[in-house]
């Protein structure tokens, strides 16, 4: 049953005909996935700064972070809410950057990582509501259950 309510697919974020980034979420957290660049770029060189309400994603040594580069500086890259920084973390694995952000409020369906960018359809977005829904009766009836 955990399975059926695992995040079935990535949603996808594109912006000027390329993939900013996918993302999914459970009741307790929202994973990114940002394509980095094509090229031999050291990983070192790559950097995530995860704040309560806000992300910057950069390679160091550009003047302006990588999502500016994807999304253009005069979006914003203010997360669609507040997240535990000390829970919050960030790899590289395959070409991508993988940062995932521990939600303040567990439970909350998010409609996009990034506030204003990338909203979920209204039925795609009904559809996340009812699975995380489930997701959490389930967790509720496991833990009473556990209880007995």
């Amino acid at each position: 049953m955990a399975d059926r309510l695992a995040p079935e697919k990535r949603h996808s974020f594109v912006h000027g005909g390329k993939k900013v980034f996918e993302w999914d979420q459970t009741l307790e957290e929202v994973n990114m996935y940002i394509p980095l660049p094509p090229g031999n770029l050291p990983s070192k060189l790559f950097y995530c700064n995860v704040q309560a309400h806000h992300i910057v994603v950069g390679i160091h040594g550009s003047d302006r972070p990588y999502l500016d580069v994807l999304l253009t500086p005069s979006l914003p890259h203010d997360l669609a809410a507040p997240v535990k920084t000390d829970s919050s973390f960030w790899t590289l694995e395959d070409g991508t950057m993988h940062v995932t952000l521990q939600k303040r409020e567990k439970g909350y369906t998010w409609p996009s990582p990034i506030q204003g960018q990338g909203l979920l359809d209204p039925y795609s977005a009904d559809l996340e509501q009812k699975r995380l829904m489930l997701q959490r009766f389930q967790e509720e009836v496991s833990d009473r259950s556990s209880l007995c």
